[in-house]
């Protein structure tokens, strides 16, 4: 099963800020946009979504910008998931109709895959999986590692 961009760059976005949880400053927009190479657009209506569900805290203003809105340990992996992709369905047997979708055990098989993929990610918090902090603070790029220097 491959999540959409959508749910991988919303959690690239929470494990950039979790990698820096003494940053006093407010995170931003553009740079998240610059430090994954993504739009500014796409990474607005992720971290709008992102608010929305809680798992964000956005200061609007002149001086806003976002945080985590709980901490990274309380961020489970599997409903974070739930919560990003609209559909977790792998297959669409009505498009085109498929002449077996009335006696088809297939989707009950793929079905139980997919219980079983979220399982596995039930069983992990944000914190979980940026525990190697050290090592991907290391990956950004000079830019970024300077301004969390600076704050």
């Amino acid at each position: 099963m491959q999540l959409t961009r959508y749910t991988d760059f919303g959690i690239r976005t929470l494990m950039y800020l979790a990698v820096q949880p003494e940053r006093e400053t407010l995170f931003r927009i553009a740079e998240i946009t610059e430090v994954f190479d993504l739009s500014a657009n796409h990474v607005s209506k992720i971290v709008h979504h992102l608010g929305k569900l809680g798992y964000l805290e956005t200061i609007r203003g002149k001086s806003g910008g976002f945080r985590l809105g709980k901490p990274a340990t309380e961020i489970n992996i599997g409903q974070l998931v739930r919560a990003l992709e609209n559909s977790l369905a792998p297959i669409d047997c009505s498009k085109p109709y498929c002449r077996f979708m009335p006696s088809c055990q297939l989707t009950g098989v793929l079905r139980e895959a997919v219980n079983a993929y979220l399982a596995v990610l039930d069983k992990y918090s944000l914190q979980d999986i940026v525990s190697n902090k050290d090592d991907l603070l290391e990956l950004l790029p000079d830019t970024t590692i300077s301004v969390l220097q600076l704050n």
